[in-house]
Formats: structure tokens, C-alpha cells, sequence
């Protein structure tokens, strides 16, 4: 039996080990990556004298870091832009996956456990946070939602006085700006860490690359004497889509483990064991990461399937027959129920502003994956 004392410092030799080893934060992580929650309540009914710093609870909600606090105060119209693009972002991710296994489950106990590993879908949910924060917030200024910025400004346009013709560009300039900012500098010291910065880069590339030349032209008789131009990001849909595209051709990435075995270089102690040759050297974390548009993932997704850490599985989720009820039910077989449903239909307009319409009632089928 170990003496007290012997077993008290074996004990805090561990720990300190523990905590030498443990990964530091390697960002300042932010939407459907961060800890903040993704449905937040808003702020009614507050008193008259704190409306003007109604922003300063919404940003203690967001659960930010002490920088990312300061810029959210510090402009009233962050706070709602940052719930935007939480929201927005949450929205589409289920929207693209609505048809997948994992269709984005996002309850607080599966979006954390799914952060802690390098999955394809973990690459996705950095690509498409700071995609619709970058986006939030272009859109937000050219709307004059925020005091700190405006339209774009981009000297190649002719958009300086755009906004007399109702032009106003999306001020992509600030948003990359304030994006960078407000995630912060990454560690670069291991292999995750670079990983998660690709596929944050990711999203931000797919935003300037959907940015939009529009222009309108004015004169007498529709001449095109003068011309304002502006520029104008895609539709968020359209940038979910491009990310969804390059979930599909994600890239995986080597790791500190062996691939040969799927076991870690270091072997368990106190085991005899014949010599081994020695493995190969791994290649420098630079030539890890490849040059690819496409995200990056370290290791294979779970097939989501049934109940787990990472979602609630497929049970009972609804499924399109001869589509995808065989692959969203992993093989167990789908339920049928036929319902009636009650939709408005032959709609005719009268007058000047009132819609007329019947109710009709038709049976439809739906299908469910069996447990």
C-alpha cells in the first residue's frame, strides 16, 4: 500500500502532467463553434432608461470572451448582428443537412462533444460560423444598422454617391476587418489548430469570392450617361450550398496516430514486447496541410445512425421514399402513416388587396425510420 504521502504526490505529479499536456485554446471561437447558446430570448420589456445599453445583456448573453465582449459593446449594433449571424448561420446548416444522418444537430451536449473531434461535419460548422458572421456584418453596415462602418467604399467603383440612386454596397472590407478581430489569432502549434483555421478561411473565401458587381444606369430615355455601381454579396443560400459542396470533398489530414495500425506511436509501459522497426518519420504539420479550397478533416464521422454523443440518431426521423429512406435509416426499414392534411388552394384575388381561397383536403403518406 502506497504511504499518504507518496500517494498525495504521485497524485499532483499527475495533475500537473494533465494540465502540461492539456491543448491551450488555440482561438477565440464564435457561432455554432463557441459556447454562447443558439437561441436566445429577446430583450422586451426593459426599462425606458436602459434601452440604450440594451445591447450590454444581449452581449453578456452571447457568453463572449473578454475581447469579443469589449468590440460587442462597443458598437449597439453588434450584439444584434452577431444573434443574426447565429442564427442564420444554425438555420442554413440544417437546411443543408435537412436530407443527411446528421441533419446538424445543435442541442448544447451533441454541438460540444462534436467540436472535441475533427469530423467532416466539425469542418462545416467552422466554415459556415464565420461565412455568416462575415456575411452578418457586411450586410449590416450597407443596412445602417452600425455606427462604426457604411456602404463599401471600394475606389474602383463609382459608388461613392451610389446611395442617391438607391445603391449601397456590402461593406465586405469592414466585415473581414472585424471578423479577424473578433476570432483572433490561432495557434499554429499543432495540427487541429490548423485545421480549424483552414476551415474558418474556408467560409471567408466563399464570401469574397460571391461578392457581386451591380450597377444602374441613369439618363434621359434610359441613356446610360451616368452610372452607379456597388457591390453586393450572394444570397447566404447560395454560400451554404458552395460549403455543403466542399463538406463532400472534404480532404482528410494526417495525425499524430499510425495509420498503418490505428494506434498511437507510444506504446502502453509494462508490457515486454519484440523490437519493432521504427515508424516513419511524420511529415513537418506545413506539408499536412494541403493547399485545397476544399475543408479539411483529421478523422472518419461516426455513421450517426443510432443515439450517441454526437446526435440522437435516426430514429423516427421523417424520410423520402425510393430517395433516402434506405441511407437515412441505416438499412432498419421505414414506418408509413397516411394522414389528412388541410391546405388553402384555388385562390383567386378580390379587389384591390384580398386573397379568396378554399380549404382542400387530401391524404398524404409520410415515412419515418423504424427504431
Amino acid at each position: 500500500m502506497l504511504d499518504g504521502h507518496l500517494l498525495l504526490g504521485w497524485l499532483s505529479f499527475t495533475l500537473v502532467v494533465l494540465v502540461f499536456y492539456l491543448p491551450p485554446p488555440s482561438a477565440a471561437y464564435f457561432g455554432l463553434t463557441g459556447n454562447e447558446p443558439l437561441s436566445i430570448l429577446p430583450l422586451n420589456s426593459l426599462p425606458e432608461e436602459n434601452v440604450g445599453r440594451a445591447h450590454y445583456k444581449l452581449c453578456d448573453r452571447l457568453k463572449l470572451e473578454k475581447k469579443q465582449r469589449r468590440m460587442c459593446r462597443r458598437d449597439p449594433g453588434v450584439a444584434e448582428t452577431l444573434r443574426e449571424a447565429i442564427t442564420m448561420s444554425a438555420l442554413e446548416c440544417q437546411y443543408q443537412f435537412r436530407f443527411e444522418r446528421w441533419n446538424c444537430t445543435l442541442e448544447g451536449r451533441h454541438r460540444a462533444n462534436m467540436l472535441k473531434r475533427g469530423f467532416k461535419e466539425t469542418a462545416f460548422l467552422y466554415a459556415i460560423s464565420s461565412a455568416g458572421l462575415t456575411h452578418a456584418m457586411a450586410k449590416a453596415c450597407s443596412a445602417g444598422r452600425m455606427e462604426r462602418c457604411t456602404c463599401d467604399e471600394a475606389p474602383d467603383l463609382e459608388n461613392r454617391k451610389a446611395w442617391q440612386w438607391g445603391g449601397c454596397g456590402d461593406n465586405l472590407k469592414y466585415a473581414n476587418k472585424f471578423v479577424k478581430d473578433f476570432l483572433g489569432k490561432r495557434s499554429n502549434k499543432d495540427l487541429r489548430a490548423h485545421v480549424d483555421m483552414h476551415n474558418t478561411n474556408v467560409g471567408l473565401k466563399v464570401i469574397k469570392a460571391g461578392v457581386e458587381t451591380t450597377c444602374k444606369c441613369h439618363g434621359v430615355s434610359g441613356s446610360c450617361t451616368i452610372r452607379t455601381c456597388w457591390r453586393q454579396l450572394q444570397p447566404f443560400h447560395e454560400v451554404g450550398k458552395q460549403l455543403k459542396q466542399r463538406y463532400e470533398t472534404s480532404v482528410k489530414v494526417g495525425s499524430s496516430t499510425n495509420e498503418a495500425t490505428g494506434e498511437g506511436d507510444i506504446s502502453p509501459s509494462g508490457r515486454s514486447q519484440q523490437p519493432q522497426p521504427p515508424p516513419p518519420a511524420l511529415p513537418q504539420l506545413n506539408e499536412q496541410i494541403p493547399r485545397t479550397i476544399n475543408l479539411l478533416h483529421i478523422e472518419d464521422s461516426p455513421s450517426f445512425c443510432r443515439p450517441s454523443k454526437y446526435s440522437s440518431g435516426t430514429t423516427a426521423r421523417k424520410c423520402y421514399k425510393d430517395k433516402n429512406c434506405d441511407a437515412i435509416c441505416c438499412g432498419r426499414g421505414h414506418n408509413t402513416q397516411s394522414r389528412e392534411v388541410t391546405r388553402p388552394c384555388q385562390c383567386q384575388v378580390r379587389w384591390c388587396c384580398y386573397v379568396e381561397c378554399k380549404q382542400c383536403t387530401h391524404r398524404e403518406e409520410v415515412y419515418t425510420c423504424k427504431g
